[in-house]
């Protein structure tokens, strides 16, 4: 597993905007996470679920969900970084999220981040971490996403 950057202070956090973190280890997107998602969402769009109906589609093959792949980052980006020292760290929401490629079937993603502010909000500090998810031999990112974090020390 990918070692992440250990964060022990608001400080630290401060200090590291603009550096790059990662990357993180590669993750294999298969038919079957897919499958669960759409089955989890609800979407069961074809061009996700239905791999004979894809082959004629405009990828050949399956791709998976936009937020399948968003949903990826809290599997990623603990790769990337590691905050010490806090009592409780929650998922504020992302400011922006864009999705520049598609995630084929089979396609393997990893991701890499850079801190973009820290600044003190009530009782906590509160971080932007935009992460750039990418596709083993793609050109694009599959995904690059500001996501907002809450940290309680």
């Amino acid at each position: 597993m990918a070692e992440p950057r250990i964060f022990t202070s608001a400080d630290e956090l401060r200090a590291a905007i603009g550096d790059r973190l990662g990357p993180s280890d590669w993750l294999e997107i298969d038919q079957r996470r897919i499958d669960l998602f759409a089955e989890a969402t609800g979407d069961h769009q074809w061009i996700h679920v239905d791999p004979e109906r894809a082959k004629d589609g405009p990828y050949g093959t399956t791709i998976a969900h936009g937020y399948l792949t968003l949903s990826l980052l809290p599997a990623l980006t603990p790769q990337l970084l590691r905050i010490e020292g806090s009592t409780m760290g929650v998922n504020y929401g992302s400011n922006k999220v864009r999705y520049p490629s598609p995630v084929p079937v089979g396609s393997r993603l990893r991701a890499t981040g850079v801190i973009t502010a820290v600044t003190d909000v009530t009782d906590a500090v509160q971080f932007t971490l935009r992460v750039f998810l990418e596709r083993e031999g793609g050109d694009l990112p599959v995904c690059v996403a500001d996501a907002v974090s809450r940290l309680y020390f």
